[in-house]
């Protein structure tokens, strides 16, 4: 359902510059919610900032889970998980103990987006002053939030090729993809 939905927010006129047919919103959603970085369309070139927006939930969704984001919401809803939906969290989640599930939800969401965060300014120190403020910003936080959550989009139309020798760029995205990769478990 959510890359269905995420298919159809990108085939609206206002999620693209006119270029994407219903099977390449598809495509892009399918492959931002699994995570897997394969486009048939330039991200940066050919979606609008309301369609680079909808791509950046969707690997939201993909990379921290979609169990975590339901878990977040009753939370933010001010509800409470009964035993049985405590152990479907627990379980999409590879735990084993039965502590307090919203207690790990709350801390995976607070960690994921302090790194990504951190990613943020750090990238932009180098964005910011090339491209301007709100793009260089834009361009920090999709690519922070691509990288931790190893979905490897880019809004450039080589990726992060152009930045190949910048020690900066490099260090900041390989660290997010790596703490990123090791998953939640292992970071506790």
């Amino acid at each position: 359902m959510l890359i269905l939905i995420g298919a159809l927010l990108l085939w609206t006129p206002w999620a693209s510059h006119g270029v994407l047919n219903f099977w390449q919103a598809l495509f892009t959603a399918c492959s931002a919610v699994t995570v897997t970085g394969l486009v048939v369309v330039d991200t940066g070139a050919d979606l609008t900032l309301f369609g680079q927006g909808v791509v950046l939930v969707l690997i939201h969704l993909g990379g921290l889970g979609l169990m975590s984001f339901a878990a977040l919401t009753v939370m933010a809803l001010g509800g409470r998980f009964g035993l049985r939906g405590q152990r479907l969290v627990r379980e999409a989640m590879d735990q084993t103990s039965p502590g307090d599930v919203l207690v790990l939800v709350r801390y995976i969401a607070i960690l994921a987006l302090s790194l990504e965060a951190v990613g943020t300014l750090l990238l932009a120190l180098v964005w910011v002053p090339e491209m301007g403020l709100a793009r260089g910003l834009w361009f920090s936080v999709f690519h922070a939030v691509s990288a931790f959550n190893n979905a490897g989009f880019g809004l450039l139309p080589d990726s992060l090729s152009s930045w190949v020798g910048h020690p900066l760029v490099n260090g900041v995205i390989t660290t997010l993809f790596i703490i990123g990769g090791l998953g939640f478990t292992v970071l506790m």
